[in-house]
């Protein structure tokens, strides 16, 4: 925070309605308004500088620099992860293993309700797992695409997946940060991951069933029902087991894997009575046989992409690029001059890690995938490149607006002004403390940035109205994880990756009432466990 208060007007409760006029704003331009996501970025950036300028008293110049500062971390790293997820997706269909890919989980299953089981299901939480940021909307959504569901569809299936994998994506890291923050009353990351089992425990039952009704209703679901419980009990056990006994690393990469192999077995003994296809007049299509060589081949570059990710991930990797690192001399601190405050005793400062990214990960990948290809050669994967850039670069600028607006609402204090607002409503808090985190993900679009924000504010009031500090956090995790579904860094993501720029607004309707009732249950439920525990 670069300001001597976020209550500027000396009235706790009004300065929380002003600092949340941004939030407001934006949710009305995409759902009544209807705006494009580009215009509504932009109006509201507008809207927010003048709150943080005028009334919070943020300094113009670091305002500048939140402005240059979401650009850059539009840029990089979500925009270079999806640019390089979509070149991905572009060179295997080019090489002819995207082809594969299809008949393959086609010869587990032609009805899509299965196909969504496990790709939209199960392969969505294992790359939340191992990568996150948007990494596996951007390729699940496209597998769908390409097994005959619809763009918006898939993309919107997909976003409402995510939210049992979101709480631990990217190798735990939304839950271990919790570990460097110091929080009152000993709240650690593993006694967070213990408690998320008691609401996620439900959460990730729900999702398969609700995936399913959301395609074919309640025919589909009494249809698939012992695929839909294969999966969503494989999932649900192990990860239980998992995040109470283990840690959060590895509660998205074992459960959805287990999930996975757990349903491509049973598959094998259990068929839907009727195959069931998005399309009513498309008829099953004849499966393309395949040598077994030729389906390890075609799947080889997100194999490949799941253990290059896992290792960018590790703390061990990460560790490299620390001080004191072996890479240390490769990052690169940026300070953006005339943004040093003293009220922060810092400046704004943009960490230039280029090899340290998940996209160069992927994009390693890549290099791999054209390596092994008879079909592509690199002037190819340039060419892709080329088109990938032109389908996303007005996605990405949008992104990028939209993280203005997050830096501008923590610098100006606006953030901290929403969660003082919430946090004086006393013994109801464990009722709103989701609400809390729900509001941090739909601004930041990460559950990691979220619980840093909002965390600690959990924690604090936890200790004041005589409630689990472990409780509050994971139901602040767990909360925003419901606004993945419709955080605007993801519907950006999820639009760009299904070539539906443009239409944020429609995605965003799609998803709006799921992410609300998801946030409901999580409100209720954790006012009750508040009172039993």
């Amino acid at each position: 925070m670069f300001v001597d208060t976020f209550n500027p007007f000396d009235n706790v409760l009004l300065s929380s309605i002003v600092a949340a006029v941004p939030i407001v704003l934006f949710l009305l331009c995409l759902t009544i308004f209807k705006m494009k996501g580009i215009y509504a970025s932009i109006t509201t950036v507008v809207v927010t500088v003048i709150i943080a300028i005028v009334f919070f008293k943020l300094p113009a110049n670091i305002a500048s620099g939140a402005v240059v500062e979401g650009f850059f971390q539009g840029i990089i790293p979500i925009g270079y992860i999806v640019v390089m997820a979509v070149l991905l997706y572009k060179i295997t269909n080019e090489t002819g293993q995207f082809d594969t890919i299809q008949d393959s989980i086609s010869s587990i299953s032609q009805d899509q309700r299965i196909q969504l089981l496990l790709i939209g299901f199960a392969f969505n939480g294992f790359l939340e797992g191992a990568a996150g940021f948007g990494v596996p909307i951007a390729i699940c959504a496209l597998l769908l695409t390409q097994l005959g569901f619809a763009p918006l569809q898939a993309a919107m299936l997909c976003l409402i997946a995510n939210a049992s994998a979101g709480a631990f994506g990217a190798i735990g890291l939304p839950v271990t940060v919790i570990d460097t923050l110091g929080l009152p009353d000993n709240v650690s990351g593993m006694a967070v991951s213990s408690m998320s089992a008691l609401t996620l425990v439900f959460m990730n039952m729900l999702i398969p069933f609700l995936l399913i009704w959301i395609i074919d209703g309640f025919k589909g679901i009494k249809e698939t029902l012992p695929a839909i419980l294969v999966v969503s009990i494989t999932f649900t056990v192990l990860q239980a087991i998992i995040t109470v006994f283990i840690g959060p690393e590895l509660a998205d990469i074992i459960p959805p894997l287990g999930a996975m192999m757990a349903l491509a077995l049973f598959s094998k003994k259990f068929q839907p009575k009727h195959i069931f296809r998005i399309n009513k007049d498309e008829k099953p299509q004849k499966i393309n046989k395949h040598h077994p060589k030729e389906i390890v081949y075609a799947w080889s570059p997100f194999v490949i992409l799941t253990v290059v990710v896992m290792i960018w991930s590790a703390p061990y990797f990460k560790s490299l690029f620390a001080p004191g690192g072996a890479l240390e001399a490769l990052v690169f601190n940026i300070s953006l001059p005339g943004t040093y405050s003293e009220i922060a005793n810092k400046a704004i400062t943009l960490p230039l890690n280029i090899i340290g990214q998940t996209g160069t990960a992927i994009l390693l990948v890549i290099i791999i995938t054209i390596l092994m290809s008879k079909k592509v050669q690199f002037k190819d994967g340039g060419r892709l490149f080329i088109v990938a850039f032109k389908e996303l670069w007005l996605p990405i600028i949008t992104i990028c607006f939209i993280l203005v607006i997050s830096k501008l609402m923590t610098y100006a204090g606006l953030s901290n002004a929403v969660g003082e607002g919430i946090a004086k409503t006393g013994s109801i808090f464990p009722l709103l403390s989701p609400i809390l985190g729900w509001i941090g993900v739909f601004l930041t679009g990460s559950v990691t940035n979220n619980n840093t924000l909002f965390a600690p504010i959990q924690s604090a009031v936890a200790s004041n109205i005589g409630a689990s500090g472990a409780l509050l956090v994971s139901a602040n995790t767990v909360g925003g994880v419901a606004a993945k579904l419709i955080s605007p860094q993801s519907i950006a993501i999820a639009t760009a990756s299904v070539q539906q720029v443009g239409k944020e607004s429609e995605l965003l309707k799609m998803t709006l009432r799921y992410s609300v009732a998801l946030l409901i249950f999580v409100c209720i439920w954790t006012f009750l466990l508040n009172i039993f525990i």
